[in-house]
């Protein structure tokens, strides 16, 4: 099956009242993993990379990756850019194939942001990308991308709308508590935010920093009108978890194999564990 674009999967999510799962793809086997995990849940699911997972494996190799997995599979796949702050990389990651690329103007004054914004979708409609947005700041640190809890600021809903109306965009990355990487206490989401934000914009709307927010907690969130939920740190934890695991039983172990083996098998089953709290099993 060929790539699809994100907003083809979200406006079904948002109709239907569940969330698709954009997990982030590092390297091969994480790659496979969220294939197989959305294969056994016929689950429709979205790949994405971040600029560290370009950095660290080159374009080209992400985009190849994850056209060959969605080429043989059986679901409904996306190649999404997450956090994408650089005008050329957007157009570079455009050029490679990716179906949707996140702008994420969020350290910008709105003004700005709404600028560059418009500037990317300039590009992006007349070919069929997707485009999503952020507004507000998520706390914690994304690759290289960092944001101090000080600095840290909540969607304004009233932004949320001048925003939307000025971009057109159809896809928005809401800051309503969350944080990217890991937690020092449970979470508190703002749901009452997020259901004004839902209420003025009626578009479909991403949760980021979702790796460690409790389950009912996400569940509340898409039952309020997130649509798209990230996933990438306890990708890491698991992954990494498990090949330390498959070292520590077999030290002597030099087949890379047998220690990358194990590490995507539970990813495999993390994944489709999000993928149930989503709701998104059976909607392919």
């Amino acid at each position: 099956m060929a790539l699809v674009s994100v907003d083809e999967l979200l406006a079904k999510a948002d109709r239907e009242k569940y969330a698709v799962g954009a997990f982030n793809a590092n390297n091969m086997e994480i790659v496979q993993a969220i294939i197989e995990a959305a294969e056994k849940e016929q689950a429709p699911v979205i790949m994405q990379a971040s600029q560290g997972a370009i950095n660290y494996a080159g374009l080209a190799f992400i985009s190849a990756m994850v056209k060959l997995a969605a080429e043989s599979s059986r679901v409904p796949v996306a190649l999404h850019l997450d956090h994408g702050t650089d005008f050329a990389q957007v157009v570079r990651c455009i050029r490679n194939g990716f179906t949707s690329v996140m702008y994420d103007g969020s350290k910008l004054p709105l003004e700005e942001n709404i600028a560059m914004t418009k500037k990317v979708m300039e590009i992006a409609n007349p070919i069929e990308v997707s485009v999503e947005a952020e507004l507000g700041k998520i706390g914690g640190t994304e690759d290289d991308i960092h944001v101090s809890e000080k600095e840290a600021l909540f969607t304004n809903p009233e932004e949320a709308l001048y925003f939307v109306e000025q971009t057109g965009i159809r896809s928005l990355a809401v800051a309503i508590g969350t944080a990217h990487g890991r937690y020092k206490g449970e979470p508190r989401l703002d749901f009452e935010r997020l259901e004004s934000i839902k209420k003025m914009v009626q578009i479909p709307l991403v949760l980021h920093g979702s790796s460690g927010v409790p389950d009912e907690t996400v569940q509340q969130a898409i039952r309020l009108g997130i649509c798209k939920v990230n996933i990438d740190t306890n990708i890491r934890e698991v992954f990494v978890g498990a090949m330390k695991e498959a070292m520590e039983k077999s030290p002597g172990e030099i087949d890379p194999r047998k220690i990358l083996g194990p590490a995507r098998k539970a990813t495999v089953d993390l994944i489709r564990q999000k993928i149930q709290v989503f709701g998104s099993s059976g909607r392919a």
